[in-house]
């Protein structure tokens, strides 16, 4: 079925097999209704978890303003992670050039670097490669006190002060909370640039807040043109309640369904490298919004062609426990036409002659799919018209609704992650925070079951 934003939706063989689906679809129509009843009402409100239904309203002028700031500078060091992260690269890399930190400086804006994971040596090595050039430092944190995201904004803040001998936040960018955090008492106190994430958005649902959208506006991307997908995608989804018409309700049946009948994996394989980190991104989104009370599927990240011969091998011939969604794109800004085969020694190669590569890539995601068809393992097949700002936008949203309306399919709560949370509090009691004495003493405890059995080499 196709929605009329460029995508299209395939679920013929969604069943694979196991039980009759149809059945289970008919059964659960009125709950699927319900759901995405409870998306819209909610997400109309604005009530808490459900700010990413209304982020295609929201008027981005300070986003665009804080964009073309950003501009000026030689590079940008993004600080965040999780949600506050994976955004940022799944739009970098799906509307940006390829390589874009290796662009001649006069074809690209900013170099961009990202500092999530605080590995000491990969912050270290940020720092290296813009020392010396004019850096923006940007921190998204709507606490202010995440640890990772803290312990590399004061380090990089501190580097960026003795090199310029002074107060450096007016190249300092905070994205947060609008009241409350560290992070807001911080821009309050110095007078550094700010943007708010809004309270009812969730770190995982904000790639179309300031999270997502500033860094990429500075670096070229269609701010603008995404919230424009993501409003298309909406009205459509709420424009057809039926769920044989509404591909996101019959993804969000097709994963229950499958959950069910002994398939606890969901693997999303897009053929496109602009898409690997949209895999990465989901990954996130689908794990920490359905991964509780025993329940959920676990996300599995692929990358067509690279992964057909990595994985494939077990997905055709290993056990049936995982649902597949291959993502393909027609239109491809970039092809490249093969060269006729000359040499005697390479004439076994002729049939690639005159062939174009991404036609080839292509047919291999459709030779994917139908081997794991005849394999009898369940197939969801999304086809793309075109990479750009405006079907982003519409498949980051049609993710994101999926996501809402399966976690209330399953009775959990869609937008909470109490299982971060706990670990969390370890980590800030083991390095002294106070009044999380007692979390550090019971994480060395549970620590201490996983050593207690130990075989030096």
């Amino acid at each position: 079925m196709s929605l009329g934003t460029g995508i299209s939706f395939s679920f013929g063989a969604a069943a694979g097999g196991a039980g009759d689906f149809g059945k289970k679809l008919d059964e659960l129509k009125h709950p699927l209704i319900e759901a995405a009843v409870w998306v819209e009402k909610n997400g109309a409100a604005g009530e808490s978890g459900f700010g990413w239904y209304g982020l295609p309203d929201v008027d981005v002028s300070s986003v665009i303003d804080t964009a073309d700031w950003l501009k000026s500078y030689d590079a940008i060091i993004h600080v965040g992670i999780g949600g506050s992260a994976l955004g940022n690269l799944m739009l970098h890399q799906a509307l940006l050039p390829l390589y874009y930190n290796e662009q001649p400086a006069s074809g690209r804006g900013p170099r961009f670097y990202l500092a999530d994971n605080p590995d000491p040596e990969k912050t270290r090595a940020i720092w290296d490669r813009v020392s010396g050039s004019r850096v923006a430092l940007i921190g998204v944190s709507k606490s202010g006190a995440t640890a990772e995201t803290m312990s590399q904004f004061l380090w990089l803040r501190s580097q960026m002060s003795a090199l310029s001998g002074g107060s450096v936040d007016k190249d300092v960018l905070v994205i947060t909370d609008p009241k409350g955090g560290v992070f807001r008492a911080f821009a309050d106190a110095t007078g550094c640039r700010s943007l708010e994430i809004p309270p009812s958005v969730g770190g995982r649902y904000s790639v179309l807040s300031p999270c997502g959208l500033v860094t990429a506006a500075a670096l070229g991307a269609d701010a603008r043109g995404l919230l424009a997908g993501a409003a298309a995608m909406r009205k459509l989804l709420t424009e057809k309640s039926a769920p044989r018409e509404n591909p996101a309700l019959y993804l969000a049946a097709v994963h229950r369904f499958h959950e069910t009948h002994g398939r606890p994996m969901a693997v999303l394989m897009p053929y496109s490298n602009r898409l690997e980190t949209f895999a990465e991104w989901f990954a996130q989104l689908w794990g920490e919004s359905v991964g509780k009370d025993g329940l959920g599927t676990t996300p599995v990240r692929a990358l067509g062609a690279i992964d057909q011969h990595s994985q494939v091998q077990l997905y055709t011939a290993g056990p049936d426990d995982k649902l597949y969604t291959i993502i393909n794109t027609n239109g491809r800004a970039v092809d490249i036409e093969l060269p006729a085969v000359k040499d005697e020694s390479l004439s076994s190669l002729s049939y690639l002659s005159g062939q174009r590569m991404g036609t080839m890539l292509g047919y291999e995601a459709r030779s994917t799919a139908a081997a794991l068809v005849k394999a009898g393992r369940p197939v969801v097949w999304v086809e793309l018209d075109r990479i750009d700002a405006r079907t982003i936008g519409s498949l980051v949203f049609f993710y994101e609704y999926v996501t809402a309306v399966t976690g209330r399919l399953m009775g959990i709560n869609p937008f909470d992650q109490p299982g971060v949370e706990q670990g969390k509090r370890y980590t800030y009691g083991m390095m002294g925070r106070d009044a999380y004495k007692n979390d550090a003493s019971e994480a060395e405890e549970y620590f201490a079951r996983i050593t207690g059995v130990n075989i030096k080499s």
